[in-house]
């Protein structure tokens, strides 16, 4: 069973909170795969870790991405 959520405040380059993420953690074996989705423009990321590791661990690493790929396609 997947868990979704909504995170707002995407973290940007300086740190700050910036628009509205929606997270979904999807157990695969003995994996998790977290998808992070930009409401704005649509941009989605995902993340693979062990299904041991701590969920807010893995939601800073998915909204890591996902700010690195916003950047590395020119938006704000």
């Amino acid at each position: 069973m997947a868990a979704l959520g909504r995170y707002e405040g995407r973290m940007s380059g300086q740190g700050r909170p910036d628009g509205e993420v929606y997270l979904e953690f999807l157990p695969v074996g003995r994996q998790v795969k977290v998808t992070a989705i930009d409401a704005a423009t649509g941009v989605e990321v995902s993340v693979m870790g062990p299904s041991s590791a701590a969920a807010a661990d893995l939601k800073a690493l998915a909204l890591r991405k996902l700010n690195r790929r916003l950047a590395d396609l020119g938006e704000p």
